[in-house]
């Protein structure tokens, strides 16, 4: 990444929470216990798909794969975010911050297409369940997953580098607890006119194509669930997609907040707690949400703990 050679600006300030002392340290601990239960919870969820032969399905390959996605997401904000909760020193230098946005991107984007992903393998079970072991084989699973994780790849080589590429030249202090595109292009002395466009239009791909995809996916599974003859039939079906609906709905309801509006009326400290629910509190959530309602999770991951205690 060349930068030119009119930026002044060597570090940035991650504001965070300073504007809040009394505060930084149950901050701390909060964020940390969240970070502890995020990575314990997904670790499990890795552990448990991995090992258990009855979950060796798309389904709950799909689920390890989002899993690690949640572990990096969370590797990539909230240790930073931790440490400066503790010290003085707030600072971020210009490789870091480019550093932390292109990963953020990167996740991010990647855990907007897994989701469709996600979305169709449901779509396919549910709505052609004859030919699911076919259309869903080992190399689609594959294919799919792959095309997931390289879709962060464009929009994070792109957006990173046009940002980093203005001149920064003024005031280095980010009103936020991670380097985010919106309050970062606030500190470029230049137009950034044709980079919102640009950013509006990435949006538009990652992150509503996929939420449309999804969209389309549980229309069609809701309308065949409700045509089920058998009440125990639909209460199954449902059973199986409602977690990945519940994640979809606290994952996009909060982003889209956020990126769909960058320029939002919401004050400083509103966009932070925004941010917080999609970067820090719904990773935490996610396994919760699919250890609890699916009994085959539930059932996998006493087997496991059993033949770890007895190791």
């Amino acid at each position: 990444m060349r930068i030119p050679n009119h930026t002044t600006v060597k570090e940035f300030i991650l504001v965070g929470f300073s504007n809040h002392p009394n505060l930084q340290v149950p901050l701390f601990l909060i964020f940390l216990g969240i970070y502890a239960i995020t990575l314990t919870g997904n670790v499990l969820i890795i552990l448990v798909t991995s090992v258990d032969p009855a979950l060796h399905s798309p389904m709950y390959f799909f689920l390890r794969n989002l899993a690690s996605l949640e572990i990096c997401f969370n590797l990539v904000i909230v240790p930073k975010m931790l440490v400066n909760l503790l010290m003085e020193n707030k600072a971020i230098s210009f490789a870091g911050c480019a550093a932390q946005m292109y990963f953020f991107f990167f996740f991010g984007a990647a855990e907007c297409c897994l989701l469709a992903a996600m979305a169709y393998d449901r779509y396919v079970a549910i709505c052609n369940p004859l030919h699911y072991p076919d259309i869903m084989n080992r190399r689609a699973c594959f294919q799919l997953a792959g095309a997931s994780w390289f879709s962060g790849f464009p929009v994070a080589t792109v957006q990173t580098t046009w940002i980093f590429s203005l001149p920064f030249c003024g005031p280095n202090q980010v009103n936020h607890f991670f380097c985010d595109s919106p309050p970062v292009l606030e500190l470029a002395c230049a137009d950034t006119s044709l980079f919102e466009i640009e950013a509006l239009t990435a949006t538009v791909l990652f992150i509503l194509f996929p939420f449309l995809l999804i969209l389309v996916s549980y229309v069609r599974i809701i309308t065949t669930i409700l045509r089920m003859p058998s009440e125990e039939g639909r209460r199954k079906a449902f059973s199986t997609c409602s977690s990945h609906l519940v994640v979809v709905t606290l994952f996009y309801g909060t982003a889209s907040s956020t990126y769909f509006r960058p320029k939002s009326s919401y004050s400083p400290d509103i966009k932070k707690l925004i941010s917080l629910s999609y970067t820090v509190v719904t990773p935490m959530l996610n396994p919760i949400i699919y250890s609890l309602r699916n009994k085959e999770v539930k059932s996998a991951l006493r087997r496991t703990l059993t033949r770890l205690r007895g190791c």
